[in-house]
């Protein structure tokens, strides 16, 4: 092992991932794998057949007590207070200004009790933020250390988790979970999803991580199931337009101005960064996340300058060749006057501007 790695935080899978020749790469603190038999292999397993990942970097953080749902509904954006026990919810949470500590998905475990899924980087940084402001009769404990997290994604991720576990995995609807087993592991078993397939994450106690990782080998490899890594993880998420982040969104950009609007429950009182956000509101954005294609060659990369007319009107966020499209896509805030679906704008690639279009999002769509 590189001495560089010496310090990165490892999964309970890490040895599996090195068995099976993973090659492995530093990702926000974590020594992960970023490709197994290639990228473009696993992307396109993911949207033909299935795809396994360890997503075991990933933090939890529990709110548990009397207070717990008010505690939730003043840290997040979204409006907990319509879960029913059993759903998820897509959430960020906020600064003051109404920029990104954090995004994270909400899980309604009971009514006295919440789990927060949030980003590998942000685990102590979001655990510490939230702890120092939730109030009343709420426990906040951060047990990312005591859950291990797999996700099978792909059309044929319900037939292959479904030879694991007796429960019915058609009764979970898209952001939903159960709780159940996953051969004899108890286990939380959602259906959300990073790729813009169909999929479960399996939430179960690191113990079993391998012991199911090597089961979901096996019973998928009649369905072409592969292991996937962060490579394809970042081409897939990036085709469904699903924010990463650290690069689309972070604490300079405001969850209006990264089009996640939809997350933005004004209507249900009170949460940190609502005032900005309803005064950006008001006054209208001035930039705006979007997606483009490339018209002319290249490939676009996080940074890169966005021009128009020779005068610079943005950033890239995101940037690569989508597999499934067979074009070089991405995503960046523009200036909202050229923000349109159809504009042309360039892209400067070692300071030669490049053609691109402003497209619709997501670049990519299953059919339901």
């Amino acid at each position: 092992m590189d001495p560089s790695q010496a310090d990165l935080k490892k999964t309970p899978l890490n040895a599996v991932h090195r068995q099976m020749g993973a090659r492995m790469v530093p990702f926000g603190g974590w020594d992960m794998p970023v490709q197994y038999s290639g990228i473009l292999d696993e992307h396109r397993a993911v949207r033909g057949s299935a795809g396994l990942f360890d997503i075991s970097h990933m933090g939890e953080i529990e709110l548990k007590g009397p207070s717990a749902l008010a505690a939730v509904q003043s840290l997040v954006t979204s409006d907990a207070s319509k879960l029913q026990v059993g759903q998820v919810q897509y959430a960020a949470l906020c600064y003051d200004n109404g920029t990104f500590v954090d995004d994270l998905t909400v899980y309604k475990l009971a009514d006295d009790h919440f789990m927060l899924t949030v980003n590998a980087s942000n685990i102590e940084k979001d655990h510490a933020w939230i702890a120092e402001r939730v109030k009343g009769r709420v426990e906040v404990r951060n047990i990312s250390d005591e859950t291990a997290l797999l996700a099978v994604q792909g059309p044929r991720a319900p037939e292959i988790l479904q030879k694991l576990t007796r429960g019915d995995l058609s009764q979970i609807r898209y952001y939903w979970f159960q709780r159940g087993k996953v051969l004899d592991v108890d286990a939380i078993i959602s259906r959300t999803g990073y790729t813009g397939e169909d999929g479960f994450e399996i939430y179960l106690d690191p113990r079993h991580a391998d012991t199911v990782w090597w089961r979901l080998m096996e019973v998928g490899k009649p369905y072409a199931l592969l292991p996937t890594g962060l490579g394809a993880r970042d081409t897939l998420r990036l085709e469904a337009k699903m924010a990463l982040y650290g690069n689309d969104i972070d604490d300079t950009h405001t969850v209006l101005e990264a089009d996640l609007g939809w997350i933005v429950k004004f209507e249900k009182g009170e949460f940190i960064g609502r005032a900005a956000l309803q005064k950006q509101q008001a006054a209208g954005l001035s930039r705006k996340l979007v997606g483009f294609e490339m018209v002319g060659r290249g490939i676009a990369r996080s940074h890169y300058k966005i021009v128009k007319d020779g005068q610079e009107i943005g950033e890239v966020t995101s940037g690569g060749p989508s597999p499934t499209l067979g074009r070089n896509i991405g995503l960046g805030y523009v200036a909202i006057a050229h923000a349109k679906t159809g504009t042309e704008i360039d892209i400067l690639i070692r300071a030669e501007p490049v053609r691109t279009r402003i497209v619709p999002t997501p670049f990519y769509k299953r059919k339901r």
